[in-house]
């Protein structure tokens, strides 16, 4: 078998699972946005005009999601191989299907190619709004965050330095130097906290 990215070894998709699944979830979004549309029609229409008037919106986006999921994940396992490619490919004939609603051959091609380079440039920045994150895999998050806290951890006297004392900011020796400022100024003995923080 090929290897995909990593040199391991390929490992065949569930292609009719992830088309159900994908069918079901974007003709759930089409049925959301086919409620959104009956909602501001301007006609007094009921709840079933969602199905009989708007249905060829949930349609369009069942048949979008079945035909990307389709044909990219069918494109994996003929290609045995788990790239960029595989989400052009989707794209395309996801893509086609918007097309059809177009009843024009550039309609068709136009939104094809658009879905195409979209899809393309999503799963190319690894597939979240994100952007890629290379080493996201590679380790995990709780250590990912205390690795960016060690590094962009500062010492507390460059801290104190910065922002001063007071506010929760306290450095070694604030309370005898509490006690001072506060005898010079007013003239008040202050008696010393059993625990000092440090």
């Amino acid at each position: 078998m090929a290897s995909g990215d990593g040199g391991e070894p390929y490992k065949p998709k569930d292609t009719i699972k992830a088309t159900m699944d994908y069918t079901a979830v974007v003709g759930g979004a089409g049925l959301l946005m086919s409620g959104v549309q009956n909602a501001l029609s301007r006609q007094n229409v009921g709840t079933w005009s969602i199905l009989s008037r708007y249905g060829a919106t949930t349609a369009t986006f069942a048949a979008v999601g079945g035909a990307f999921a389709f044909t990219s994940h069918a494109a994996a396992n003929l290609r045995e191989k788990d790239d960029n490619w595989n989400a052009t490919i989707g794209g395309f004939f996801g893509g086609s299907m918007l097309g059809l609603r177009a009843k024009s051959m550039p309609g068709l091609l136009g939104y094809s190619a658009g879905t195409a380079i979209l899809m393309s440039a999503f799963n190319y920045t690894g597939g979240n709004l994100s952007g890629y994150d290379k080493d996201y895999n590679a380790q995990d998050d709780f250590e990912r965050k205390q690795a960016l806290r060690r590094n962009r951890r500062q010492p507390i006297e460059g801290t104190i330095e910065e922002l001063g004392e007071g506010r929760g900011i306290y450095g070694p020796g604030y309370e005898e130097r509490r006690r001072e400022r506060i005898k010079q100024r007013y003239g008040i003995d202050v008696p010393a906290r059993k625990s000092e923080p440090s």
